[in-house]
């Protein structure tokens, strides 16, 4: 048993930085070191009453395990780090948080990298968090520069990709067809009757990309090439910007009838500078969104946009890379978890 006077007062830590370490639990509970980390790891063979005395000593010193230690020891790791694009992205913010409620129940922890839709940026992280030795990988999308490829197929870490679907057998990829949604809401305004529809989009990253040639097929196919038109801005979305892009078009192109804009952010905004202009929804222009943010359905009209199941995606790729850290096959690697097209009055 370990005396009272070094219960009292935990052994002195021999490191500068004043970090308490296995060696010093296993001194204080009496014990090896390697007894201390199977007990601490659950090991059954540990007998219950080392296991009591190993736990009290690492609670009496405040000891937390150095998972970047453990990993070396190991060669593997309880981290999963995740790379998305935004924090201040509601989709995202979703995602991620079904994401780590899967991962922390499986017993992994998660490293959060933002990207910022910045190759250069991802880049960076990649190489930042990969050499914490991950158990697993999860990244947005499919484009990336040829050196984040590099470092990902080259890092021997199970990844897997959000948002979109993979054509490649080796790729594993949760998503749906951003293109196909693109052209389903395009094709639901021309159902109702518009034929000027202009594609509005702002950040401009790839999935915004994809969702336009959905829309140029809509087009193309209803034998209306010669009106396809976007109105295309680089800055990141917003509510505010969607005011202004909406301004722009009736300027610009007063002829259109129907705005499908590439995400609820920008449509918000269109619709409330409608109000604001006078212009009435859907009678002079229909507006349609992308994400089916929350709000969209308390807007004046609720807007018509394409519900996306991000919580899903991030319960689905948890559970896939789950299955690939621990060497179990993966039924379907491309997992299409398709989209619904939500009908409201603002289109």
């Amino acid at each position: 048993m370990p005396n009272s006077k070094a219960a009292a007062a935990p052994a002195r830590r021999p490191r500068a930085t004043g970090r308490v370490t296995l060696a010093d639990v296993a001194r204080e509970a009496g014990v090896s070191p390697i007894t201390v980390s199977r007990a601490l790891r659950g090991e059954r063979a540990v007998a219950a009453e080392l296991c009591e005395r190993v736990h009290a000593a690492a609670a009496a010193l405040g000891y937390v395990p150095d998972p970047a230690a453990r990993a070396l020891a190991s060669s593997r790791s309880s981290h999963v780090a995740v790379l998305i694009p935004k924090l201040s992205n509601t989709l995202f913010v979703e995602l991620l948080d079904a994401l780590q409620r899967c991962l922390t129940a499986a017993g992994y922890q998660t490293l959060i990298g933002v990207t910022h839709y910045d190759p250069a940026e991802e880049e960076a992280v990649l190489r930042s968090f990969l050499a914490h030795r991950p158990a697993g990988l999860i990244v947005t999308g499919l484009d990336h520069s040829p050196a984040a490829m590099a470092l990902i197929q080259n890092s021997g870490v199970p990844c897997v990709h959000l948002m979109e679907l993979a054509d490649d057998p080796g790729c594993y990829s949760v998503g749906f067809s951003q293109r196909e949604a693109g052209r389903a809401i395009t094709r639901h305004l021309l159902d109702a009757g518009r034929r000027h529809v202009v594609y509005a989009a702002a950040q401009l990253d790839p999935r915004t990309l994809q969702r336009g040639e959905g829309y140029e097929a809509a087009m193309q196919q209803a034998g209306l090439e010669g009106q396809v038109r976007k109105l295309l801005r680089s800055e990141p979305s917003s509510m505010a910007l969607g005011g202004e892009m909406l301004e722009q078009l009736l300027r610009e192109a007063p002829d259109a009838d129907a705005v499908f804009f590439c995400n609820d952010d920008l449509a918000q905004g269109a619709l409330l500078a409608a109000l604001r202009l006078g212009v009435k929804v859907p009678e002079q222009v229909a507006i349609a969104g992308f994400n089916d943010l929350p709000g969209s359905d308390q807007m004046l009209p609720p807007l018509t946009t394409v519900a996306t199941p991000r919580c899903e995606i991030g319960e689905q790729a948890a559970q896939m890379l789950i299955q690939l850290m621990r060497g179990q096959p993966v039924a379907r690697p491309q997992l299409d978890l398709g989209f619904e097209i939500v009908r409201r009055a603002s289109a």
